[in-house]
């Protein structure tokens, strides 16, 4: 790259990636097997359904909102498709209209519960906090109320052969992956919506004041949210090979912490969609060599916690310094 272009670009807004290379490295030189090319695909499947889901919380982040229903939108997705298209579930469909109707169904579930939550946070005026953390605990044990606790086998090979597929040699998980990512910027970065969403998160007055449909962009962000735990649903559920009431329900934490991490506003209003991919590998990176290395699962939680609140204060910092009257 000539001198030039590289003094054009914003090193700052890529700090995150610039870290993520350094750790790499490192830990290549230190961790058992993180070098290697299986590891590289454990990282890629591990990385594709948390950046879906953490795109869909970029959304709602944008507009001073957060979504803690997504754990329990992935487990009730996870059972309800898992159910149609189990082998055990007596529908007696075929194998392709079974896979066709479960993740559709998937994806339905994320819909709704995400209208759900923008329209409780619009329309009843409820904090997205309340609202989120009710749909949590609703959702969740409802799915675990439908399958009284007990997981759902025997899906289609066909589905389940689904991560290990691809199409014109890519496969077919990043073609899922990279079309709602390269979908979700495009929105964001190259139409009316994104900055539509930014407004709203900055002031909601003042944006529909200024002829902004505050109400109906925060029912879409949390819509795309929804659909996103959705569309993760479908790429776990397919790699376990199981439909589970508790599917995906330690996500939450690294959700939140990537799209901190990668630099979207606590307080709305400002973020990126290339900044959560960013904060996506640094949580997926750290948490696959802390595990290598011989991690408890518990001390790597805590190490990831104490990672998430240090980029939370750095940022809070910077915000003050920057915006001493907000």
């Amino acid at each position: 790259m000539p001198t030039s272009s590289l003094r054009r670009v914003n090193w700052p807004e890529h700090q995150i990636l610039l870290l993520c290379i350094v750790y790499y490295v490192a830990m290549a030189a230190s961790a058992p097997g993180f070098f290697s090319i299986a590891n590289s695909w454990n990282l890629l499947f591990n990385l594709l359904p948390l950046l879906i889901v953490a795109v869909g919380q970029t959304y709602v982040m944008l507009t001073a909102g957060i979504d803690l229903s997504i754990t329990s939108i992935i487990a009730l997705s996870s059972v309800v498709g898992g159910y149609l298209m189990s082998a055990n579930s007596g529908l007696a469909l075929a194998a392709g209209s079974a896979i066709g109707l479960g993740i559709l169904s998937m994806l339905v579930i994320g819909l709704g519960v995400g209208l759900a939550n923008g329209w409780s946070v619009t329309a009843l005026g409820m904090p997205p906090f309340m609202v989120t953390l009710t749909t949590l605990i609703t959702v969740s044990g409802l799915a675990v109320w439908l399958t009284s606790s007990q997981n759902i086998y025997n899906l289609p090979s066909s589905f389940t052969d689904l991560p290990y597929a691809d199409f014109i040699g890519i496969p077919v998980p990043l073609w899922l992956g990279g079309t709602f990512v390269g979908l979700a910027y495009y929105l964001l970065d190259r139409t009316v919506l994104g900055r539509w969403l930014r407004a709203v998160g900055m002031n909601p007055q003042v944006a529909r004041i200024s002829g902004v449909p505050a109400d109906r962009t925060i029912r879409f962000a949390y819509v795309v949210s929804g659909i996103s735990a959705g569309l993760a649903a479908v790429l776990y559920t397919a790699r376990l090979e199981t439909g589970s009431p508790v599917m995906g329900q330690h996500i939450l934490l690294d959700v939140i912490g990537a799209v901190v991490i990668g630099g979207t506003s606590l307080f709305g209003g400002r973020g990126k969609i290339l900044w959560t991919i960013y904060g996506v590998l640094f949580i997926v990176l750290l948490d696959n060599s802390l595990n290598l290395i011989g991690f408890s699962y518990f001390l790597i939680m805590m190490v990831k916690g104490a990672v998430i609140l240090l980029a939370a204060v750095l940022y809070v910092i910077r915000e003050r310094r920057l915006s001493p009257q907000r």
